[in-house]
């Protein structure tokens, strides 16, 4: 939603009840191409595979669910930015695990069998809540839902365990080329830390706090501040 003082072309945006209930309805998938990342599901995007249904039931509005979903990228962009949660082990309930195979996938998902697990146990650590809000969201618009880039999943590069080693102050030290050096146990780890950002995220969506207000983006930026 645009808006202006005559001065700037800052964006604003409000995180609504309504929008609140709707990120906890989200179901987080995983995205395979490139270097993989979470992905909101494009058929299941809040549980169901009655898109507009799951929003109309949240808003009350039957007829502004396409409009509403749009908005969806922006207040999981401020969510992921702006909520708290607490590290620990979580649980809940697998949403994937009631929907069809689709073009995107399930970290938990075993390949041969093709099932994955109803319910999920899993330790959310201050690595992936430092992780969460430097993933760089956009919206995918052949799948129509709002996504983190595969190929950058944390905003510039991608040697993307590179970026997560210095996004959790952990920067590797250069060669004379000036390349990274990283070892084969590291670059193994930072790998299973990205992919456990599916569950992870779809954990913050659940249970981090944040209340409803008003966000501004400021001209050239792509945080949201409080406005």
């Amino acid at each position: 939603m645009p808006a202006g003082d005559g001065m700037s072309d800052e964006r604003t945006f409000e995180l609504t009840l309504e929008r609140i209930a709707l990120i906890r309805r989200m179901v987080v998938a995983w995205d395979g191409t490139e270097s993989g990342a979470p992905i909101v599901h494009p058929d299941a995007p809040y549980g169901s595979t009655d898109r507009d249904g799951d929003i109309s039931n949240v808003t009350g509005d039957d007829d502004g669910a396409d409009e509403e979903h749009r908005a969806l990228g922006d207040a999981l962009a401020v969510f992921l930015e702006h909520a708290r949660l607490k590290p620990g082990r979580y649980q809940y309930h697998n949403p994937l695990a009631k929907l069809e195979p689709s073009d995107v996938g399930d970290v938990f998902r075993d390949g041969a069998t093709g099932e994955t697990p109803a319910h999920i146990t899993f330790d959310v650590t201050e690595e992936h809540l430092r992780l969460l809000p430097a993933l760089s969201l956009r919206w995918d618009d052949e799948y129509d839902v709002p996504g983190v880039d595969p190929k950058r999943p944390y905003g510039a590069m991608t040697w993307y365990t590179v970026e997560m080693a210095v996004r959790l102050g952990e920067a590797p030290p250069k060669d004379e080329t000036g390349r990274a050096i990283m070892s084969d146990a590291e670059e193994a780890r930072l790998e299973r830390l990205h992919r456990e950002m599916q569950p992870a995220m779809q954990i913050f969506l659940r249970y981090a706090d944040l209340g409803p207000g008003l966000y501004r983006q400021p001209e050239g930026t792509i945080g949201w501040e409080p406005a």
